[in-house]
């Protein structure tokens, strides 16, 4: 087990970039391998979540061409390309990797079996085999978690599916097994969630009908290969976003920074609080990008609205840091869903906040906190690595050090996470 051990700083300054953004990476591999053609791909997450992804496709027949480390070129087997693989596809600690692989096959010829590591084997996959259920697919969980197995059916049948809870993955996955079902398969949300499924399926050819929440698409469709610029990372900048907001020194910029608007709650929420956050728009693309310039202000406490809930619901341990930095009181409802990511993150950060000397009050579906000033001590992250990026990042307020225990998983998301926060004035080092 490795460990942060991250002393107080005073500022954060000058520009950075952060990895690119893993979501987009994902479905570029998927996408690109069931297109017709070459798909090349800049931009890449080379993060141990995505290798898995990488890693599956091979096994299932899919060449992918490593041009650097961020540079992919996928040789697209067509929409019935795919073969088995000789044993069971290891999603390592990839939610996003497992679940919309569960789309993808359950239209397959062939029987697959995904598994992970014992956190991913923790980790809910009902919620995606339902509705995959309802399309005709075969699929059998271990108590409701992975392993997941799924064995070949004559047919798919589309559906139309209103969503009981916002989740962009559920909704791509249910979008993937629609390319091999019979008719028009459509998606409700009861809140917008993150719409690069659908982005990447128009940029590779496929028609998509949006109207209101609800997403169509028709089965049947093929994917031809096209370029595929991959942003950096929302998820990933938030951590500096929120250091910016506490610890700025004059301008702080993160560059080339992925702002699709279904993933930048954060920056709602944010300037609710009295953040000064200004986009500077780079170029355009199927993706909106920016620069993400940040100005030290003042935070105050806020009642977070439940409509931004799913547009930052990766984005909320670092943003209850914000809020322990915030004068007064934050609330939040309607993130029961934090409940069941790579850790309980409500319980988790209650946890750590507790630890670090912040009043909090824990409830089923939110947290309500009391800003202060954080003090000295050991937290657990319990392998998530959302949870002990935020930790490392509340040294910007702390009286003393902090050491963050089981970090090893932040590689799945952020490779080069200490060498980013150092160069960005944090004072951070791996134990």
């Amino acid at each position: 087990m490795t460990a942060y051990l991250v002393d107080p700083a005073t500022s954060v300054q000058g520009r950075i970039r952060v990895p690119g953004d893993k979501s987009i990476s994902h479905r570029s591999l998927m996408l690109g391998g069931i297109a017709t053609g070459i798909t090349e791909v800049t931009g890449f997450l080379p993060s141990a979540d995505c290798h898995a992804t990488r890693s599956a496709l091979r096994a299932m027949g899919v060449t992918v061409d490593e041009l650097g480390e961020d540079h992919l070129r996928v040789h697209g087997v067509g929409l019935h390309g795919l073969r088995g693989a000789d044993s069971l596809l290891d999603m390592g600690n990839a939610g996003t990797a497992i679940r919309l692989f569960m789309g993808l096959l359950s239209g397959q010829r062939f029987p697959s079996t995904l598994s992970g590591d014992a956190s991913l084997q923790r980790r809910p996959m009902e919620r995606v085999a339902k509705p995959l259920r309802l399309m005709g697919a075969d699929i059998e969980t271990q108590d409701g978690k992975p392993p997941v197995k799924l064995r070949p059916v004559p047919r798919l049948t589309a559906i139309d599916y209103a969503m009981p809870v916002a989740s962009a993955q559920v909704k791509s996955a249910i979008l993937l097994a629609a390319l091999y079902a019979d008719g028009t398969t459509r998606v409700s949300e009861p809140a917008p969630t993150r719409d690069h499924t659908e982005r990447m399926f128009e940029t590779l050819g496929v028609r998509v009908a949006r109207s209101g929440g609800t997403v169509a698409i028709d089965g049947g469709q093929s994917l031809m290969a096209a370029p595929i610029d991959v942003p950096g990372d929302f998820s990933s900048a938030a951590f500096f976003i929120v250091a910016g907001c506490i610890a700025a020194r004059g301008s702080f910029v993160i560059e080339n920074v992925g702002v699709n608007p279904t993933r930048t709650g954060l920056l709602d929420i944010l300037k609710l609080m009295g953040a000064d956050i200004r986009l500077h728009p780079r170029g355009s693309g199927a993706e909106p990008v920016a620069d993400i310039e940040i100005h030290a202000a003042p935070l105050r406490g806020i009642r977070v609205p439940e409509a931004l809930v799913p547009l930052a619901i990766d984005e909320f341990p670092v943003l209850f840091i914000a809020a322990a930095c915030a004068s007064g009181q934050t609330v939040v409802t309607g993130a029961e869903e934090l409940r069941v990511k790579e850790s309980d993150r409500l319980a988790t950060m209650a946890e750590g906040l507790t630890t670090l000397g912040i009043r909090n009050e824990l409830a089923p579906d939110g947290i309500t906190i009391e800003g202060g000033r954080f003090g000295t001590g050991r937290i657990d992250s319990h392998g998530d690595h959302r949870i002990a990026m935020a930790f490392s990042i509340a040294s910007l307020n702390a009286e003393g050090p902090i050491r963050v225990e089981d970090v090893e998983n932040v590689a799945t998301s952020f490779p080069g996470f200490v060498t980013i926060a150092r160069r960005a004035g944090l004072s951070v080092q791996s134990a």
